[in-house]
């Protein structure tokens, strides 16, 4: 069983130990903006408020064409040792981030690179939490923890309850030794080895995948040391989309990077979730005709619902929102319809990102 397996790869993970060493990795923290000005200075403060040495941290923001007071606030902030960069692209990119980011690294002097978006908050101990896993366990890409918050709606608890399934889902395939997935808000990886899997290189025509492409380019090289740091101190908090439109152009971003994906076996087993959720569907439309397609579907259901809540509660746990699981029985229903909706139309139609139109 899949959820199964999922199941066994999260519990696999373990709080990490750390040999309490003072810390000594140059880091260089990573944040992409566009039209951010009304959460950017929030972001940019925690990471000011970080625990760890100051003299170690450099961070690069780069602005990518903000249309608002992106820069202004940036460069308000450059006494405190924030830099500036500014992306100036004359041609149309389908992948401005990537271009923003390897600018970024290119420029850095950092040897570990932290990235994360410029609408995300950290505790104190994120960086330095992140650091001592990293000297520790000596992994060469670390993905770790993001969840929502701040929800002010029941769709957007709906969201937070998914996402964590998702972050879930990402941390048990590297419990389980086959890295796959990971968020980009919250990811760390060595300068060096990201050079020499070629960057971006191959996966830049794409508008996203900054993350998850990464991580399996790194994953052919280095399949045995990538780590999920199932720390509560490293994770990143971030909102959910206000509005439907916003989710599912979110979600067909997400979706359009699978057609990359270069684990096969990765690819089977999200076409064998999605054909599953498309029988519960076709099942639940022959209950009109006949009873057995009722029956069928209720099976179902309910084993979707108990393995789900299986996997969930662990997860939950971890993130403190153990009380999302409740949504659970509201979010199946609508989560069967979206994800076929999103499977169908996520390769095939253009999406809206950040104010752009891309592929």
């Amino acid at each position: 069983m899949v959820v199964a397996y999922l199941i066994k790869g999260w519990a696999a993970l373990r709080r990490p130990k750390t040999d309490g060493a003072p810390l000594n990795t140059r880091v260089t923290i990573l944040i992409a903006a566009r039209n951010e000005e009304e959460l950017i200075h929030k972001t940019i403060e925690d990471i000011l408020a970080q625990d760890y040495p100051r003299h170690l941290v450099e961070v690069i923001i780069v602005d990518d064409h903000s249309t608002d007071r992106t820069a202004e606030i940036i460069s308000s902030y450059a006494s405190q040792g924030i830099t500036l960069m500014q992306l100036k692209e004359d041609k149309p990119l389908n992948s401005y981030k990537k271009k923003a980011i390897a600018e970024a690294i290119a420029r850095s002097k950092g040897d570990l690179m932290v990235a994360t978006d410029a609408d995300c908050r950290m505790g104190k101990s994120w960086l330095s939490t992140i650091v001592s896993y990293y000297e520790t366990h000596q992994p060469v890409m670390i993905s770790s923890p993001v969840t929502y918050f701040e929800e002010r709606s029941l769709f957007e608890l709906l969201q937070t309850l998914e996402f964590s399934y998702l972050i879930g889902i990402g941390a048990a395939f590297i419990g389980n030794g086959r890295a796959s997935t990971c968020n980009g808000a919250n990811l760390a990886y060595r300068k060096d080895v990201f050079y020499e899997v070629g960057g971006f290189k191959g996966i830049d025509d794409l508008a996203s995948g900054d993350d998850e492409l990464l991580l399996q380019k790194v994953a052919v090289k280095y399949p045995n040391r990538i780590g999920f740091l199932k720390n509560s101190e490293a994770v990143v908090y971030t909102h959910a989309k206000h509005t439907l439109q916003e989710f599912l152009q979110q979600r067909r971003r997400w979706a359009s990077k699978s057609t990359r994906y270069k684990d096969k076996w990765i690819v089977a087993l999200a076409v064998a979730i999605w054909l599953f959720n498309v029988s519960l569907l076709v099942n639940a439309g022959l209950s009109f005709y006949n009873i057995f397609f009722f029956k069928l579907f209720l099976v179902q259901f309910l084993l979707k619902y108990i393995f789900e809540v299986a996997f969930l509660l662990p997860i939950t746990s971890f993130f403190k929102r153990v009380n999302l699981v409740g949504l659970l029985i509201i979010l199946i229903p609508i989560h069967i319809v979206y994800f076929v909706y999103v499977g169908l139309i996520g390769n095939t139609r253009k999406y809206s990102w950040k104010g752009r139109t891309v592929n």
